[in-house]
C-alpha cells in the first residue's frame, strides 16, 4: 500500500472521527428531563408558527357582468399572501363603458407589522432553542457550574414568553382585519363599477384561511410552552437555591426556639 493511499483514508476517517465523538459527547438522556424536552417541542412549535405563517398564500375574486351585451363576464381573481401588504396588490376592475377595458385597483390595508413580528419572533425562537439545546446537551455541567447561564436562560424564557403572547395576540388581530379585507363582498364593495346600474357584481370564492389559522393557534401553543419552561428554567438558578436555603434556616430557627422553650 501506497503512503499516498494510507494518507487518503486517515483523511477520510478524521471528519468521521470528529463527529462520532462530537455525537458521543451529547447526554440524549437530558432530554428525558422536562427542561431538555421542553426545549424539544419549543424548537418545533416555532418552526411550525412562522412556517405555516409565512408560507401562507390565498386567493379572492369576484365576477363583473356587465349589462352592456358587447362585454362578457370578466372574473376577477387577486392573490395574496406573506407579509399582507394589501395595499401593495393589484387587480383589474372591468370597466361597462364602450370606450375603456379596465382600471387598476388595489386592495386595502397593510398588515404586514403584526405578520412579520410573528415570524421573526419564530425564526428567533429556533435559533435560541437550538443554541440552548446543543448548550444543554453538550456542556450541561458548564451550564450547571456556571450560574450566569441558568440566569440568562431564565430572562430569556421570560422575555420570550411575553413577545409570544403579544404577537400570537396581535397577529390574531391581524389576520381577523385580513379575512375582512380580502372576503369577496369587500371586494365588490370597493369596485365603483359595482355600485351602478350599468353592471352586476356577483361575490366569488371565499379564500381559505386554515394555515393562517393554525398559525395563530401555534403562537399561543408557543406562548404556553415558554410560560410552562419558565418555572423549570427558575430551578436552575441561585435563586431557587436561595429560597430554599432561606426555608431551612428559618426551619431550623423555629426547631431550635421549639426545643430551647421544652427545656424551659
Amino acid at each position: 500500500m501506497s503512503s499516498t493511499e494510507s494518507s487518503g483514508r486517515a483523511a477520510d476517517k478524521s471528519p468521521r472521527q470528529q463527529v462520532d465523538r462530537l455525537l458521543v459527547g451529547l447526554h440524549w438522556r437530558r432530554l428525558e428531563e422536562p427542561l431538555g424536552f421542553i426545549k424539544v417541542l419549543q424548537w418545533l412549535f416555532a418552526i411550525f408558527a412562522f412556517g405555516s405563517c409565512g408560507s401562507y398564500s390565498g386567493e379572492t375574486g369576484a365576477l363583473v357582468r356587465c349589462n352592456n351585451e358587447a362585454k362578457d363576464v370578466s372574473a376577477i381573481i387577486v392573490l395574496f399572501g406573506y407579509p399582507f401588504r394589501l395595499h401593495r396588490v393589484q387587480y383589474e376592475m372591468p370597466l361597462c363603458d364602450d370606450d375603456s377595458t379596465s382600471k387598476t385597483m388595489h386592495l386595502m390595508g397593510d398588515f404586514s407589522a403584526p405578520a412579520e413580528f410573528f415570524v421573526t419572533l419564530g425564526i428567533f425562537s429556533f435559533f435560541y432553542t437550538m443554541a440552548a439545546l446543543v448548550l444543554y446537551l453538550r456542556f450541561h455541567k458548564l451550564y450547571t457550574e456556571n450560574k450566569r447561564f441558568p440566569l440568562v436562560d431564565f430572562c430569556v424564557t421570560v422575555s420570550f414568553t411575553f413577545f409570544w403572547l403579544v404577537a400570537a395576540a396581535a397577529w390574531g388581530k391581524g389576520l381577523m382585519d385580513v379575512k375582512g379585507a380580502t372576503r369577496p363582498s369587500s371586494l365588490t364593495a370597493a369596485m365603483s363599477v359595482c355600485h351602478g346600474e350599468e353592471a352586476v357584481c356577483s361575490p366569488g370564492a371565499t379564500p381559505s384561511m386554515g394555515l393562517a389559522n393554525i398559525s395563530v393557534l401555534f403562537g399561543f401553543i408557543n406562548f404556553f410552552l415558554w410560560a410552562g419552561n419558565c418555572w423549570f428554567v427558575f430551578k436552575e438558578t441561585p435563586w431557587h437555591g436561595q429560597g430554599q436555603d432561606q426555608g431551612q434556616g428559618s426551619s431550623q430557627e423555629s426547631a431550635a426556639e421549639q426545643g430551647a422553650v421544652e427545656k424551659q
